[in-house]
């Protein structure tokens, strides 16, 4: 598929044929689609595209209709709809304003460049692709910038067309259409010119200058001031341009070039700043090439230290014939280069200054003072620092223009190359998106695979060992681009930078001071940054992997040594600073620090693992609330069982919280029934059934409960004197405590003081806890209204936790409180929601809990199919893992009894065999046996076993749908069994549910 919106919006086929596109609103959408072909363009975007100031009441639906019209016309599924708007999934190269803009641009490098018949062939093809005005169907300011670039390209043809005798009367016509343009009327004054018609040359000026004066109120430009000068003088007219000629397309760095350009028209000295590969030197002749006027290109990569810089300018700028030579003392060769260019209008671009730095400072600081029609594009890898200097960093490409990059080079080298986005994605980003690498890494298709090239990217200096003979030797290969800039580092810049690469994601000041240990630890770091080995942002101090990689290489053993010593200390302490904050009112803050230094905790912990069994114990029990308040119990896991193996079942005295939590940590994944967990568990009852004080460690009685149950807190009131939030914990406990004998007014009155403890200390989570817990209450009360209240409540504090397990789940009891009121749509957008967060958290009873939900509602609303494909993934998600899990899979049982009657026998007996201990879902479980019962047609026993959920539950849910069901099913006539039921004692209630009561 191509589409057209340099004029009114086209659509062609594959083999070429035009299609239609629909009326003015669907044309208008698809215009605003083109223009971004390949990402995503927001709705509010595309509803003020279409409807400006006044879009209809109902803008959303009106969106989405325009849409729908327009997916019947654009075949092919091209039109993507996405959460925040809508994307238009072909390449950007076939839209023609996309195709126009890189024609245009490569168009005037080449005549930058001076191949102006290669520039006449692409600006030609950019200038055919128009139609009429840009964006005919949906005007803009983007429609407005189009239309400008359309004048320059026309421009820049004719200028490089001026030999051409038709030029002269084109550039009349271009100036009669727009007279106040000023470089057409220079470029028709260089034509005469040249041409020998210097008297009509002079009167274009006059009349430029009055119409200006006229119109406008002011002179002509320096730049038709200067012509005029020339045409005065009968110089030559075309500008010298002295630039290497490039020989690959420029790729991805399209607007940071306009950027650079524009830089230069309001300061005279712009530094592009970067580290070694970053493309710097590329970008500034691409800038320097779409700059009016002359340019002179000065490479110093050449030079050594101390030679004078001088010298490479007057070469550049062709002066040695004037008798200069190296031999000539530095000043009066300063003083011939000001004498050159003090009248001059000129960008000099310097290139590769870093070596040479502090002779180019002097030499540019004298030139810029005396020479004020003088600008300098400069690049280093490390500032001048003159007064006016403006620093333009550059250091990697975006993820789509590294890629395209690579592509691009990739064909170079193999023609037949087929783009694979995500694993060339991911060896761009291993790369750091540094251009040099990009290339490098392309080139070496010639004789390995994509998959090759991904799967050594950790030897990355080796991999990319061979480059371009012609190049420098600094960039032929990656390690000499890195081992150029650590070359000009001091031995301490050198310490400090080996010694950053113990950490992971960025060091804060602090502990990089602590870890480099080096005097004036904070002036080497500002050397390193200074000189682009170091990026710093937000306080935070970061090597790009690259550099990091080549760095560590230096880093010898005993220096590694002493090195993560004091990085494993520095991060301990922050452990055990932050984990009291965790559940008091500034919690957010301490989370926030602990987010940011999590990859360093996690290589602390680690290494610990192998290196210091003791001090990685009492780091896990230092984040483990960290760890459940942010839901990364999945992430952790592993790290717990490879430190349960090294520690075995005797931990140190004065460790034993530590151990225990140890042991949660990998029982919330794997199970507390685990086979190879029982020797650990066993340990860590015998140390719990003792604990007779407060934990230090309170995560303990949290990850308990959850794991194992509730822990015996028979011990006296004073226990929980210490602390409001363990007050605030024991009377949760007590909440579920009164759940479990089916005491729901105990329950409530404990939920509430909890409440209130909670929200005293300030801890989300509790809060979060509680309110969820009083939610459940209210449903079951039929008070629908105020569960989704106090669940989106619960939902919003988990979601300033960032929480994203806690999120998943509350979101799943969401749906099911929508689904139980009868909420179906509700139900079903909660449910797509929570298993989409269930997903990224991959947590297997979130994702099991939500394909139930759906698999129910597609069963209610009779899609058999796709209700037995949800179930089927449900059982799929690991389901007996954990008491919760299993829950969820009496539940799918049950649904599965509804599609399918004639397994009930084998279903039931997969219940019931699942059912022993599970108290928390005992009342769930008899509401399923009694759904069994039903469908077999056994009435009586249906309604005896439903009011033994009852009995359990301590309360009948009030308006619940799925009751309602089941009630319906059992049918009015068996009011003495349900009767019969409730008389049960909850004892005999669990034992006819399958349930043990001990």
């Amino acid at each position: 598929m191509r589409f057209g919106v340099l004029g009114s919006t086209l659509m062609w086929s594959a083999d070429g044929e035009q299609l239609p596109v629909g009326g003015p609103r669907v044309r208008a959408l698809l215009t605003l689609l083109a223009l971004d072909a390949g990402q995503i363009v927001t709705t509010e975007r595309l509803i003020d595209g279409l409807y400006g100031d006044e879009p209809p009441a109902n803008a959303l639906n009106a969106l989405q209709a325009q849409v729908s019209r327009l997916r019947r016309v654009v075949p092919g599924g091209e039109i993507e709809a996405h959460p925040t708007g809508y994307r238009l999934a072909v390449p950007s190269i076939e839209v023609d304003a996309h195709v126009f803009a890189q024609l245009a641009a490569d168009g005037r490098h080449a005549l930058s460049g001076g191949d102006h018949p290669r520039a006449a062939k692409l600006l030609r093809e950019a200038l055919a692709l128009w139609r009429g005005p840009a964006l005919a169907d949906a005007p803009s300011e983007e429609g407005a910038r189009l239309d400008e670039l359309r004048i320059t390209a026309t421009e820049d043809l004719l200028e490089a067309s001026l030999d051409d005798v038709t030029t002269v009367p084109e550039l009349r016509q271009l100036i009669a259409r727009h007279p106040l343009r000023e470089r057409p009327r220079a470029l028709l004054m260089r034509a005469l010119h040249s041409s020998g018609r210097s008297a009509e040359a002079l009167e274009v000026f006059e009349d430029a200058r009055a119409l200006l004066a006229e119109e406008l109120g002011v002179d002509p430009s320096p730049e038709l001031a200067s012509m005029h000068l020339a045409v005065l003088r009968a110089e030559p007219t075309r500008p010298r341009r002295r630039l290497p000629a490039q020989l690959t397309s420029f790729v991805g760095r399209a607007d940071e070039r306009n950027q650079v350009a524009a830089l230069l028209d309001a300061a005279r000295l712009v530094t592009l700043l970067g580290p070694g590969g970053a493309g710097k030197t590329r970008l500034a002749v691409e800038a320097a090439g779409i700059v009016d006027g002359e340019v002179c290109f000065v490479d110093l990569a050449a030079l050594a230290a101390g030679d004078q810089v001088a010298h490479a300018v007057v070469a550049a700028l062709g002066l040695r014939d004037a008798g200069l030579h190296s031999t000539v003392p530095s000043g009066d060769i300063v003083e011939r280069l000001v004498g050159a260019l003090e009248d001059r209008s000129l960008l000099l671009v310097v290139d590769n200054c870093e070596h040479v730095i502090a002779e180019v400072a002097a030499l540019l600081h004298t030139l810029l003072a005396a020479c004020p029609q003088l600008r300098v594009l400069a690049t280093s890898r490390e500032a001048l620092g003159i007064t006016g200097e403006t620093i333009h960093p550059v250091t990697r490409l975006s993820a789509s223009a590294a890629r395209t990059l690579f592509a691009d080079r990739a064909r170079a080298v193999r023609p037949d190359f087929v783009l694979d986005e995500p694993l060339v994605d991911r060896i761009c980003a291993g790369l750091d998106g540094l251009p040099l690498a990009i290339e490098l890494a392309a080139a070496r298709l010639r004789t390995l695979s994509l998959a090759d090239i991904d799967a050594r990217l950790d030897d990355r200096f080796r991999l990319l060992s061979r480059g371009d003979r012609t190049k420098a030797q600094r960039h032929q290969t990656l390690h000499a681009v890195v081992g150029w800039s650590w070359d000009l580092l001091s031995p301490d810049e050198q310490a400090a930078a080996r010694r950053l690469t113990v950490f992971v994601g960025g060091a804060s000041l602090a502990a990089a001071e602590r870890v480099c240990a080096l005097p004036d630890t904070l002036d080497l770091l500002a050397d390193l940054v200074d000189k682009s080995l170091v990026e710093v942002a937000d306080g935070r101090y970061r090597m790009l992997d690259t550099i990091h990689a080549f760095c560590a290489e230096h880093l010898t053993t005993a220096e590694e040594t002493a090195a993560r010593d004091a990085h494993l200390a520095y991060f301990l302490e922050l452990a055990q600073t932050a984990e009291p904050h965790l559940r008091e009112a500034e919690q957010l803050g301490w989370l926030a620090l602990l987010n940011t230094e999590h990859p360093n905790l996690l290589a602390a912990l680690r290494r610990a693992v192998q290196t210091d069994p003791s001090a990685a114990l009492r780091l896990a029990g230092e984040l483990a609330s960290y760890w459940y308040l942010r839901g990364l119990r999945a992430e952790v896991a592993p790290i717990a069982t490879s430190l349960l193996d090294v520690i075995g079942t005797t931990p140190p005295a004065e460790l034993s919280e530590e151990y225990v939590l140890c042991v949660l940590n990998a029982a919330l994944v794997h199970g507390a029934t685990a086979a190879w967990l029982q020797p650990h568990m066993a340990a860590a009852r015998r140390i719990v059934s003792v604990q007779t004080t407060p934990p230090r460690l309170p995560a303990i009685l949290v990850l308990w409960a959850l794991t194992v149950g509730p822990l015996d807190l028979r011990p006296p009131e004073s226990y929980f004197d210490d602390s409001g939030w363990l007050r605030a914990l024991r009377d949760f406990s007590l909440g579920w405590n009164g759940l479990f004998a089916g005491d729901i007014p105990a329950a409530l009155s404990a939920f509430e003081r909890s409440l209130a403890s909670y929200r005293a200390v300030g801890d989300r989570w509790g809060i979060s806890n509680a309110v969820d817990s009083l939610a459940m209450l209210a449903q079951w009360r039929g008070s629908f209204d105020e569960a989704l209240r106090l669940t989106d409540e619960a939902i919003a504090l988990v979601s300033e936790l960032g929480a994203l397990e806690d999120m998943a789940d509350l979101t799943c009891r969401r749906a099911s409180r929508l689904l139980r009121s009868g909420d179906l749509p509700g139900a079903l957008a909660d449910y797509t929601r929570a298993e989409a967060l269930a997903r990224r958290t991959g947590i297997p009873e979130t994702i099991a809990a939500a394909h139930l939900g759906l698999g129910d509602i597609a069963r209610l609303t009779g899609d058999a199919v796709a209700a037995r494909r949800h179930y089927d993934l449900a059982l799929g998600a690991s389901l007996a893992s954990t008491v919760g899990a299993s829950g969820v899979h009496c539940a799918v049982l049950v649904g599965l009894a509804h599609l399918d009657p004639s397994r009930i026998p084998s279903l039931r007996a997969q219940l019931l065999a699942a059912a022993p201990g599970l108290l928390l879902a005992a009342a769930d479980i008899a509401e399923g046996l009694a759904t069994l019962a039903a469908l077999e047609g056994d009435r009586p026993q249906a309604a005896l076993l439903l009011a033994a959920s009852v009995v359990i539950r301590g309360t009948e849910p009030v308006a619940d749908t799925h009751i309602a069901r089941i009630r319906a099913l059992i049918g009015p006539s068996h009011d003495a069994d349900h009767r019969r039921g409730l008389a049960l004692s909850r004892a005999e209630a669990l034992t006819l549910a399958g349930v043990q009561s001990s």
